[in-house]
């Protein structure tokens, strides 16, 4: 019987003779050995569907098993939130003596508008636009002496999140599901929400590069409510879920007779893509819908997009949801050039109380122990006021990539603690630098990952999200 016509294997009579026998089997030995070098090259994963996000075990007993990762877009002044600069006041009407290049024409010193105070046991300063989040201090660690490579948003995002400023790399997010797959398989490992969406270029934030694109983040538009418009064709105007089914199922068969005369590692991406969208009909209208939660828990995170985004980042971890990145001013709100007072204020009111509640939530829950939480934006800052065109100060403040802050909690991280420091008036990192490298090795050895170990072989070398950098910050580590 032979096989039906336009099968794959119809080309192959029934009994080939010795001839055509022996020429297909050296094609097919052939095919072997060129596998063998694209698997070798990165182009080319065993891997099926189910396997490629089926959870993995780290290199050692990881303390953090998740992440989420707050990113405040544009740059907030580090000397307006969490690093306090009270010598910037002897510097008021004065030129500041410093040699650093800005992107604009900075003035006089500029002392934040904000009053800051002591919080918690460990007495560490913050500002009161974020007197909320600074009742967990305690359990944060505060890094002051971050620094970037350049002081442009666009390769300091890619920096942030991908660990290269020039190159489109894998996002940290995209590392750590490679790293460890997946609890749930029915909603995506990675989720990236972000009101109001970023131009197409900022996309490769949330990309996952020469990973397999299983691991791209799956981004969710979170000023909306209604679950259709949350994620782009989660459901089916016309036809059933049964229906859906079987067009998959036909789709399969179809995909995987295409795929077997083929060595391209993007259908299986889409592939998996089908099956995932498919599977998350069942469980992403439960897991987006926060009105499912009890009315004290909603009004503790407050209201607005960015209140709900992280109550349902929430949902999603503990659904088993690998890394969830919270986008906060989409735009870059947070680049303030001009009235900083007014315009920080606000932004920070709208995550403030979401933050503190999470904290909150995560360990009534008894998951703050084991997920880790990054706050940050790409760079930070500069001390000078910044000088419109015709030298005029504007109250606000220029970037700066020479010294910012960020700050970790939960999952592997000394709370109560500060770590490096920039100089006297915050200029730059002064005390301890740390790059961008070092925090993502830090994140990664929270998560049980040697990051010099986590690597992907690609166009004949082994890639990490650290490159060829990154030391731990050991005094941060519980």
């Amino acid at each position: 019987m032979r096989a039906p016509s336009g099968s794959l294997w119809s080309r192959f009579p029934e009994r080939p003779d010795r001839r055509r026998m022996l020429a297909q089997s050296a094609l097919g030995i052939g095919a072997l050995g060129l596998s063998h070098l694209l698997s070798d090259d990165g182009r080319l994963r065993a891997e099926d569907a189910a396997s490629t996000l089926a959870v993995r075990s780290p290199h050692f007993p990881a303390k953090a098993k998740r992440v989420i990762h707050f990113f405040l877009n544009g740059g907030p002044s580090h000397v307006d939130t969490f690093d306090p600069k009270p010598a910037l006041k002897n510097y008021v009407n004065r030129s500041v003596s410093e040699n650093l290049l800005t992107e604009r024409k900075t003035g006089a010193g500029f002392p934040s508008p904000f009053r800051f105070r002591r919080y918690g046991q460990s007495g560490i300063e913050v500002s009161e636009i974020f007197e909320k989040t600074a009742q967990h201090i305690d359990d944060i660690a505060v890094i002051r002496s971050m620094y970037a490579q350049v002081p442009n948003h666009e390769p300091s995002l890619m920096l942030m999140n991908c660990g290269d400023s020039v190159q489109p790399r894998p996002s940290m997010g995209a590392w750590v599901l490679y790293g460890l797959g997946t609890d749930n398989q029915n909603l995506p490992g990675f989720v990236a929400m972000c009101p109001n969406g970023l131009p197409i270029k900022d996309t490769e934030n949330w990309q996952s590069g020469f990973l397999p694109g299983a691991f791209q983040g799956t981004y969710v538009d979170s000023q909306h409510k209604e679950l259709s418009r949350l994620i782009e064709n989660i459901e089916h105007p016309q036809i059933t879920t049964a229906a859906q089914r079987r067009q998959l199922d036909l789709l399969a068969r179809f995909n995987e007779e295409h795929r077997a005369a083929r060595i391209d590692p993007r259908l299986d991406a889409r592939i998996q893509s089908f099956e995932l969208a498919f599977r998350m009909q069942q469980d992403a209208a439960e897991a987006f819908d926060v009105t499912r939660e009890p009315q004290h828990i909603q009004e503790m995170y407050g209201e607005g997009v960015h209140a709900r985004q992280t109550l349902i980042a929430r949902r999603l971890l503990e659904r088993g949801v690998r890394y969830v990145q919270l986008w906060h001013g989409a735009g870059q709100p947070w680049d303030n050039h001009a009235n900083i007072e007014g315009q920080h204020r606000s932004l920070a009111a709208q995550i403030d109380q979401p933050i503190a509640a999470l904290i909150t939530d995560l360990k009534q829950r008894g998951l703050f122990e084991d997920t880790l939480i990054l706050w940050g934006g790409e760079f930070g800052r500069t001390p000078t006021v910044e000088l419109s065109g015709d030298g005029k100060p504007q109250s606000g403040r220029d970037h700066n990539h020479w010294g910012f802050s960020v700050w970790l909690a939960g999952g592997g991280i000394k709370g109560g603690t500060v770590y490096g420091a920039t100089d006297e008036l915050g200029f730059k990192a002064a005390e301890n630098p740390v790059s961008i490298h070092d925090l993502h090795a830090t994140m990664l050895h929270c998560l049980g990952f040697d990051h010099k170990k986590l690597t992907f072989r690609y166009a004949g070398r082994d890639f990490r999200l650290t490159d060829v950098h990154g030391e731990l910050i050991h005094d941060i580590l519980a």
